[in-house]
């Protein structure tokens, strides 16, 4: 008959067979988490990382240093964050391009399974400004004028959203020759077409709020399907005779892609949880935000539905980064 193993060689296998995951999540977090955003400063990732970011070290009990890592339209920060140790500690923070460049992007150096979504947590439409200079005053004579004459917009970056639905307008439905520019973020953006640098620029909405509310630039269409209240005066592309023109910006926050379980539903709990202040939404609706609230299976169902989404457009109209 073999011997019996003792009790305390018993004890040691089934905490060796323990979950490592599990374990860790139990103390997580225990150090500062980084959030890189994949735009600069003052673009819609960077302000809701940075009011996510400062709650979410509130809850947590440990900072959260936001960082702009802008660059690529976007790929520059997700290609860091993808290559990151999957601890849940260094995290990103990015927009719809995300999904755009998974198909206009093949050299980018990652996948989007290479990335797990935590959270999606934030909509707005995109918006067509220009300089108060311009002659158009509404979308139509801004067609008009570019029958004749080619013109230049900025946007947040190659492969944005923006970026692709202002491509997809302008080529396809108005069917006018248009020139992009693209920059390191929103905020560049609107400041190259206050400074009337570029004819006009298309970026997610709450980036160009301030300067259309103080009349430094002036709004000739928002893509949705009704006005939004942070800028009631700027009317719809329906309004101006160009019906079923809908498309804006996600912001959503991803980890590597072999992040835990527990940590993705721990931060994921977390950051839903601040979206549901009445705060964080009146900060977010001011601006021209939506916000949305998605379990985790949630969040990366929609992603998945955006990847397929967006790609379908890019390879409609011809696009692509590379």
């Amino acid at each position: 008959m073999p011997a019996p193993v003792p009790f305390r060689s018993v004890l040691a296998v089934l905490l060796l067979a323990a979950p490592a995951q599990s374990a860790r999540a139990q103390t997580y977090p225990s150090q500062n988490i980084t959030v890189q955003v994949a735009f600069a400063a003052g673009g819609i990732a960077d302000v809701v990382a940075r009011l996510v970011g400062q709650k979410l070290g509130e809850r947590l009990g440990h900072t959260v240093v936001v960082e702009n890592r802008a660059g690529a339209g976007g790929n520059l920060a997700a290609k860091a964050v993808s290559g990151a140790a999957a601890d849940g500690y260094t995290l990103l923070a990015t927009t719809t391009g995300l999904a755009v460049n998974e198909t206009a992007s093949k050299n980018k150096g990652f996948s989007v399974d290479d990335l797990r979504t935590i959270a999606i947590v934030a909509f707005s439409p995109d918006v067509l400004a220009v300089h108060p200079s311009n002659p158009a005053k509404d979308l139509g004579e801004f067609v008009r004028n570019a029958k004749t004459k080619s013109f230049t917009f900025g946007t947040a970056g190659v492969g944005t959203a923006p970026n692709i639905g202002a491509e997809y307008f302008f080529r396809e439905v108005a069917k006018v020759q248009a020139l992009h520019v693209p920059f390191t973020g929103g905020t560049p953006a609107v400041t190259a077409a206050i400074g009337n640098h570029v004819d006009a620029i298309v970026l997610t909405l709450p980036t160009v709020v301030p300067a259309l509310t103080q009349g430094l630039l002036h709004g000739l269409a928002l893509a949705s399907a009704t006005r939004n209240s942070a800028v009631p005066d700027v009317p719809t592309y329906g309004e101006k005779g160009f019906p079923g023109v809908q498309h804006g910006s996600w912001v959503g926050f991803f980890a590597p892609a072999k992040t835990p379980d527990a940590i993705v539903t721990r931060l994921n709990a977390e950051i839903n949880a601040i979206m549901q202040e009445a705060e964080a939404r009146a900060k977010l609706k001011a601006i021209g935000f939506d916000v949305m609230i998605k379990s985790q299976p949630e969040a990366a169902d929609y992603f998945k539905s955006e990847v397929a989404g967006w790609g379908k457009m890019t390879r409609a109209i011809g696009f692509s980064t590379d």
